[in-house]
């Protein structure tokens, strides 16, 4: 095996013609002879370039619509040969087959065609087989051969032929070769996600997953752990699509913490009004409405101030000037927004930490979709929590029923506790968070730090009571015993919602009517692990 393979014969077919010409004219400068194809061909020629066509290499004409027309053994053969192999060497001289030393294929646009919600038949039209088949040949005999499947290698191509008197090092084809085969399985990939779900195949037999490198992270959760941040190519509004206007790199952490401020948030339809969400280590520290986006901030920062400090914000409508200076007023990581105004970005500008992302829009909660775990030996996948309860949908279990205020915050708690990891209590007045218990293994605990939280903030505010006091209350998951109803009533909530379901329903509905307590059941959990 040589190091070094000088490039003599390159292969160009390609569906993106993004920065074609410039590349093309440099390897031809190079006396790069060039092979092409139907509509790179046309577009060499065009330019001005001297192309031969592969048809006339291997005296085989493009047919059925030009599904046929690479898949032939002058074409693989002149990719696969072993060039320090003699008896490939003359099988070549034989059958009068050219030798390849770079191959520039990227496939035809199927994940763009499905993106744009294309018909069954025109997806399976857009699945390339000649372009899969030239790369994984090329790839694997990366000894003597190049391949580029992205555009945005030609620069390191042709900076590769500067650097070492116009051949490519072994290094550099390992590389690419990587790269190449990277590509082909996250294409083979959406292909097989696609027709899954085409067909209604919920469980299929195999599962891929893709991604594409859009960072290079200092490290992940913590210091000694590697990370990077990888793209799925979908269109949801959030942080990975998001503009970052100022600030330094996003971490692993505001990455995560980012994206659950801004999954939260976008539970709240802006046509109703401003809501904001304030996240610190993936779980809500304050959530809240309001008239106004900086009257929504600041009831979401009364409901714990203390742990907001260094956290992130999410907007569900534009940040503007007043809410952008209410913000500078403590450390805040990030502030993730669909649009920002030139005047609030003035004064993020002098927050030199702080980073600004806006995403131009915001994700669907409603919207089907797969979330995934690594667990030892495999991985879990389900479908994305995208149940809502409507009015309609509750069922009021106790004498008393709500009132429309309390059925309001019930709602709005119910929202926000979707969002909190379990077990999970949310108190609620006003459509604002006053208390908010996480994490924990038993649900009374969650009830109780809720309170406590409540309690701390009512003492900083200089109140004479709780906020807990008068509250509507979210669980998660049912109340197994009556010992958690017990608890909401004595940190003063008026109002439950829960899932019911306990095999002591019957006790709970009795502890909440002695107590006073309207509760209602959806008939939905939100477990959050």
């Amino acid at each position: 095996m040589t190091d070094r393979i000088p490039l003599k014969r390159a292969l160009i077919s390609v569906s993106d013609k993004t920065g074609l010409i410039d590349f093309a004219r440099a390897l031809s400068a190079r006396g790069v002879e060039i092979l092409s194809t139907g509509g790179t061909a046309k577009a060499l020629r065009e330019a001005g370039l001297t192309v031969v066509d592969v048809a006339d290499v291997t005296g085989f004409p493009e047919m059925m619509d030009g599904r046929v027309k690479t898949l032939h053994p002058v074409v693989h053969g002149g990719l696969l040969a072993l060039r320090d192999n003699e008896e490939h060497m003359a099988a070549a001289k034989s059958h009068r087959i050219g030798m390849i030393d770079l191959l520039v294929v990227n496939l035809y646009p199927f994940e763009a065609t499905v993106a744009k919600g294309a018909a069954y038949d025109d997806c399976i039209e857009n699945i390339d087989i000649g372009g899969p088949a030239m790369i994984r040949a090329a790839s694997k005999n990366h000894a003597f051969v190049t391949v580029v499947v992205d555009v945005q290698d030609y620069a390191a191509v042709l900076a590769e032929l500067d650097a070492n008197d116009d051949t490519t090092t072994y290094a550099f084809r390992q590389r690419q070769a990587q790269i190449a085969y990277a590509r082909t399985a996250a294409y083979d990939a959406a292909v097989s996600t696609w027709m899954a779900q085409a067909i209604g195949e919920e469980t299929p037999r195999r599962r891929s997953f893709s991604g594409t490198l859009a960072q290079s992270l200092r490290y992940g959760e913590n210091p000694h752990q590697s990370a990077a941040f990888y793209t799925d190519g979908s269109d949801r509004p959030g942080v990975a699509a998001a503009r970052q206007w100022q600030g330094k790199e996003l971490s692993y952490n505001n990455i995560n913490d980012t994206d659950a401020a801004f999954e939260l948030v976008a539970e709240f339809d802006p046509a109703e009004g401003p809501a904001v969400a304030i996240i610190k280590h993936a779980n809500p520290c304050g959530v809240a409405r309001g008239e106004t986006a900086v009257d929504a901030y600041r009831r979401a920062f009364d409901c714990d101030r203390t742990s907001a400090f260094g956290g992130i914000i999410a907007l569900n409508t534009a940040l503007d000037a007043e809410t952008a200076q209410a913000i500078t007023e403590i450390f805040t990581e990030v502030v993730i927004a669909p649009e920002a105004t030139d005047e609030a970005k003035q004064i993020f500008a002098a927050k030199k930490n702080l980073r600004l992302l806006t995403t131009g829009g915001l994700p669907d909660p409603r919207a089907p979709g797969l979330a995934f775990r690594q667990v030892a030996g495999g991985f879990l996948v389900q479908g994305r929590d995208n149940g809502v309860i409507l009015p309609a949908d509750l069922k009021v279990v106790t004498k008393r029923q709500p009132t429309d205020q309390e059925l309001a915050d019930l709602l709005f708690a119910w929202t926000v506790a979707k969002h909190v990891k379990s077990n999970a209590i949310v108190y609620a007045r006003e459509l604002a968070t006053v208390g908010i218990g996480a994490g924990q293994m038993s649900r009374v605990d969650s009830t109780r730090i809720g309170k406590r939280k409540s309690e701390d903030m009512a003492e900083a505010l200089g109140l004479a009571q709780a906020l807990t006091i008068g509250s509507a209350v979210a669980s998660d998951a049912f109340f197994p015993f009556a010992d958690g109803i017990e608890a909401l009533a004595a940190a003063g909530a008026r109002a439950v919602i829960q899932p019911g379901g306990s095999m002591r329903d019957d006790e709970v509905i009795a502890a909440a009517d002695r107590l006073g307590l309207a509760m209602v059941f959806t008939g939905q959990r939100h477990f959050r692990h």
